[in-house]
């Protein structure tokens, strides 16, 4: 199931206006001018806005995410129209045939299981033409971005029009190997409604996540900095390796 703070409806509200500017996806925008492509599946595409900006660059975009609530507000931007929504998970892709697949914030991470993940990259593999590109980021897991995760260094206070001000703090509750597991909580100071949402990431070292890349049928080109968290996270670009076919 979606997490909350993707799917209640207070939350993917207000999303947009905590996430702010979005300057992460800046890397994605450049990946795809980069590759030259014209077709695009974003998995994970939340409230739509990486989709929506390649979408008015002319780009054909295909958007997945699990959470109706932020397809949802996704559908009602600007310029959603041009661009195709799909609720579900990689496994519900229908045949697609595009040139590079993104998968931005916490995406790749919020996928916990093996299986699941090993079925996502087939399912990437499957949907890209050949020589097409996969690009995700990931945390590194020796800067325990987690130890941070607590409420005196992630307090904030925001008004948000419309909405009024907001509180929000983030908290690690468990630590188990790689599955680091937070909750998010909010209150909305106009009624005091406190509104909680928990999630687990899987922290995955970068050999782990270059051979399940090459067992899928990849060849990792590049491994970068993100220029929104200096040292903090590897953004992987890798390509369909010629031939490959893991059916």
């Amino acid at each position: 199931m979606p997490d909350q703070i993707f799917e209640h409806p207070r939350l993917v509200a207000i999303y947009d206006a905590l996430e702010g500017d979005r300057d992460d996806l800046d890397v994605y925008v450049s990946a795809a001018e980069t590759s030259n492509a014209r077709r695009v599946l974003d998995i994970g595409c939340g409230t739509g806005s990486l989709a929506l900006r390649l979408a008015a660059q002319g780009l054909a975009v295909t958007a997945l995410d699990p959470a109706a609530g932020s397809l949802d507000v996704a559908r009602r931007k600007p310029g959603a129209e041009q661009v195709r929504w799909i609720q579900g998970y990689a496994v519900d892709l229908p045949a697609l045939d595009v040139d590079l697949v993104t998968m931005t914030g916490n995406v790749a991470q919020a996928i916990v299981d093996d299986d699941d993940w090993s079925l996502t990259l087939t399912r990437i593999h499957d949907a890209l033409r050949p020589d097409g590109w996969l690009v995700f980021e990931t945390r590194i897991p020796a800067r325990t971005a987690w130890t941070e995760w607590n409420r005196r260094d992630s307090f904030a206070v925001r008004d948000i029009p419309g909405v009024g001000r907001v509180e929000s703090w983030l908290e690690t509750t468990e630590v188990n190997g790689p599955l680091v597991s937070f909750r998010w909580t909010y209150v909305f100071l106009g009624d005091g409604e406190v509104v909680t949402s928990d999630s687990t990431l899987r922290f995955r070292e970068f050999d782990e996540v270059r051979n399940d890349l090459v067992e899928h049928g990849f060849t990792v080109r590049d491994v970068r900095d993100a220029p929104d968290r200096p040292g903090r996270e590897m953004i992987f670009h890798a390509e369909q390796a010629p031939g490959s076919d893991i059916r």
